[in-house]
């Protein structure tokens, strides 16, 4: 007999405060992401005929390769990898050790005791401060940005700090415009580049600075790097942990979910100091009993052959050049990023002698119900939409019949900037 929840009222006083507590499922206030969702769906019933051009999901389009995939079949049929993985096999670890040296240049990592098989970034992005944070801490955090970390700070009682990417420091946080008291409570600072939403960029010298304000403020870095390898025009993939001191300091979060098209895998792993590693282990071993060994194999063989990302990156490249070209063709000042599958654009302020903007919100909703055409907008620092270039598309024709339709869809349309 199917019960409704919500009649035990007892069950509703139990639940914890960090979810709700006793007002758990009553707020009715609907977030961003349904709200692409129901205007998505509302969309299609409206015109059924139309294709929806979906560029707001941020995940691969296509499979991980054939050789990746084989290898899986192959170590799933070994007996010797049905158990428990508990914190990771050490065929991965030296993979990844491996990864870190000839793709970023990252010298001196022991795959012993400076890193970790997780599964995925997220679980370690919500495992982390359980190493570090109590009542009353702080964690910063940049936005617009990926929340994970400072959900689970906050469930854990502690605080989050807000820290603005702007298009005038190139997307780039500005250490110098945090509070000295918020500098000297924070535990953690959460960085992203190449970053998610904006396809910035971060350079050597600013994990420099990073590190410099980190050990000034005895500041523990977490850099989440999902998109690290996935870099093109002459931009070199670049670690955090390249940096000199970058490892005194901190952590690097790697995946595989996005640079080897292995999102529902997941797989990804923790680097760095070696103490802050032990730690987030611990907690971890906790928390699961780790990946399926024969993912983790599978995952090893892709750390060796990082040309699989080369030309997985050169298909984002090419589809950002021509998404640019097509929106700044008709009005909007787009720029292709040095990395990701993200293309960043500030929101236009309305229709020439028609509806107005007031936020990216309402610029995405246009664009969905009246355009078919799927974005993210984010309103944290100023207002903006997020294209992702992971749209379906087999081949470079049909992706250049993609971005002509989304160009014809808009450019009947008279933007105000």
């Amino acid at each position: 007999m199917n019960q409704d929840p919500y009649k035990e009222a007892y069950i509703m006083q139990k639940l914890a405060e960090r979810i709700g507590g006793a007002d758990y499922g009553k707020d009715t206030a609907i977030y961003k992401f349904e709200k692409i969702k129901r205007a998505k769906a509302a969309a299609s019933m409206e015109f059924p005929d139309i294709e929806l051009i979906d560029m707001g999901v941020g995940e691969p389009d296509e499979m991980a390769d054939p050789a990746i995939v084989s290898k899986l079949s192959e170590e799933a049929a070994k007996p010797e990898n049905r158990g428990y993985a508990d914190n990771g096999i050490v065929e991965f670890k030296q993979a990844a050790a491996l990864y870190l040296r000839d793709v970023f240049g990252v010298q001196g990592i022991d795959p012993t005791s400076e890193i970790v098989h997780s599964i995925g970034s997220k679980p370690a992005l919500a495992m982390l401060p359980y190493c570090f944070i109590n009542p009353g801490d702080l964690a910063i955090l940049t936005i617009p940005g990926y929340p994970v970390l400072g959900t689970h700070t906050k469930y854990l009682g502690g605080e989050v700090y807000n820290l603005p990417l702007t298009e005038e420091n190139a997307f780039l946080p500005d250490l110098e415009t945090i509070p000295e008291d918020i500098a000297r409570k924070a535990k953690l600072l959460y960085l992203n580049y190449p970053n998610n939403p904006t396809g910035a960029s971060a350079t050597y010298e600013f994990f420099a600075k990073v590190v410099e304000w980190a050990r000034k403020n005895k500041v523990i870095v977490v850099h989440d790097a999902p998109y690290a390898a996935l870099t093109f025009d002459g931009f070199k993939p670049l670690s955090f942990l390249s940096v000199s001191g970058a490892k005194e300091v901190g952590v690097e979060l790697h995946s595989l979910s996005k640079s080897y098209n292995m999102t529902g895998w997941r797989i990804g792993f923790v680097a760095g100091n070696p103490l802050i590693v032990k730690a987030f282990s611990d907690v971890k071993d906790n928390c699961d009993s780790g990946q399926f060994i024969a993912i983790q194999k599978a995952a090893a063989y892709a750390l060796v052959h990082p040309e699989l990302t080369k030309a997985i990156a050169a298909k984002y490249s090419r589809r950002h050049e021509l998404l640019v070209n097509a929106l700044n063709e008709i009005g909007f000042q787009a720029r292709k990023p040095q990395g990701s599958f993200f293309l960043y654009v500030k929101a236009p302020k309305g229709i020439k002698g028609g509806e107005t903007f007031r936020t990216a919100e309402d610029f995405s909703q246009y664009l969905i119900r009246r355009k078919l055409i799927s974005t993210v907008p984010w309103d944290e620092a100023g207002s903006y939409v997020r294209f992702s270039v992971t749209f379906i598309a087999k081949g470079i024709e049909e992706e250049k019949e993609v971005i002509a339709e989304l160009k014809r869809r808009l450019g009947n349309v008279a933007f105000e900037h």
